[in-house]
């Protein structure tokens, strides 16, 4: 019998969108939110997700300028996160993104790995995405392309 993991992945992700939740250019993007987030806590390996009294994140303002959503959750491998993210209907509206996000400069996504029983802050994620822009890609914080592996 194997042990139980002792790690899951964390990630935040975070784009600037073309305009209020409430207006034509993000329409689309809204309407699909609560199908999208029910597919994510669907998919396997899905543990956790960030969400206001709404079921989504878009109404929580973690940086200065409104128009920044930030987007959190946590997974019990790297392999199922990518499976939601590239390989579902969540991947149609991901390859869609420049219609209602601008190109972001800087890291917009940051992966990291944490003890099973802990929920990540969005200050957390904050700080991972700044480890990665001030150093790169390190097991403190990482991306889809370059990975690493849980802590031993």
């Amino acid at each position: 019998m194997s042990a139980a993991p002792a790690w899951h992945l964390a990630q935040i992700n975070i784009g600037r969108i073309r305009g209020s939740m409430d207006s034509p250019v993000m329409a689309e993007f809204a309407a699909a939110l609560d199908a999208v987030n029910a597919l994510a806590e669907s998919t396997r390996g899905f543990v956790w997700r960030l969400k206001d009294s709404s079921g989504n994140a878009t109404s929580i303002h973690a940086f200065p300028d409104p128009f920044t959503l930030v987007n959190m959750s946590v997974w019990t491998d790297l392999g199922s996160l990518q499976d939601y993210v590239y390989r579902s209907m969540h991947g149609k509206f991901f390859a869609r993104r420049m219609e209602w996000f601008e190109k972001f400069d800087g890291p917009h996504v940051a992966l990291w790995w944490i003890p099973v029983d802990h929920i990540p802050t969005v200050d957390e994620g904050k700080t991972r995405l700044e480890m990665l822009a001030a150093r790169g890609p390190t097991a403190d914080a990482f991306t889809f392309r370059e990975s690493f592996l849980a802590p031993a």
